[in-house]
């Protein structure tokens, strides 16, 4: 049987912060079911905006021309059998690091089926309220939820809390068995 591999996105600035400590046990979670990952760190990274040129879009199977990180993350993307997107909510919804990676997924929009179609998803997220709606997590999980329903790649779990101090979640152990437990359930 081929070993599942699970791509790990941190959409934070802070390569140990708490949604990179949930993100990492996600990983060990999938690791302990056989899965092969590899955790990227966007905010290293060279991404540039979509420059809505459609180069993409003008023939099936044209890559994008921007020469970027981008470059390195597509094959990435397209060899991964499960995708866990983390990162924390900041000014009431996804990083600028995560939206900008998702942003230039577009140019996987080859055909009436987008590239990614049918992966797993998991996705990770903290903020630093106690609730997720005055947090705009809920805008977050609402972002999620409608791009990967328009790709066709299913949500198989969300694990999302507070943390205002780095290093803050790893107090809480309910969310990491959570966070542990959604890497098992996108190797299944």
């Amino acid at each position: 049987m081929k070993k599942q591999k699970v791509l790990v996105v941190l959409g934070s600035p802070r390569k140990n912060g708490n949604s990179a400590m949930l993100a990492k046990q996600a990983a060990s979670g999938a690791e302990s079911a056989k899965a092969e990952c590899e955790i990227i760190f966007l905010n290293e990274l060279n991404i540039k905006p979509c420059n809505a040129c459609d180069h993409c879009l003008s023939k099936p199977g044209n890559a994008c021309i921007i020469k970027d990180d981008m470059q390195k993350l597509y094959p990435k993307l397209l060899k991964a059998d499960a995708i866990v997107m983390a990162g924390p909510i900041y000014w009431f919804t996804v990083s600028a690091q995560t939206k900008l990676f998702m942003d230039r997924w577009y140019a996987l929009n080859w055909t009436s089926a987008h590239a990614l179609k049918g992966k797993k998803i998991g996705i990770i997220l903290t903020y630093g309220d106690v609730d997720p709606y005055a947090a705009g997590a809920v805008n977050a999980i609402r972002t999620y939820q409608d791009a990967f329903r328009f790709i066709g790649a299913p949500i198989v779990g969300m694990v999302y809390g507070t943390g205002n101090e780095p290093g803050e979640v790893k107090k809480d152990k309910k969310l990491m068995q959570k966070a542990f437990d959604l890497g098992k359930k996108l190797v299944k």
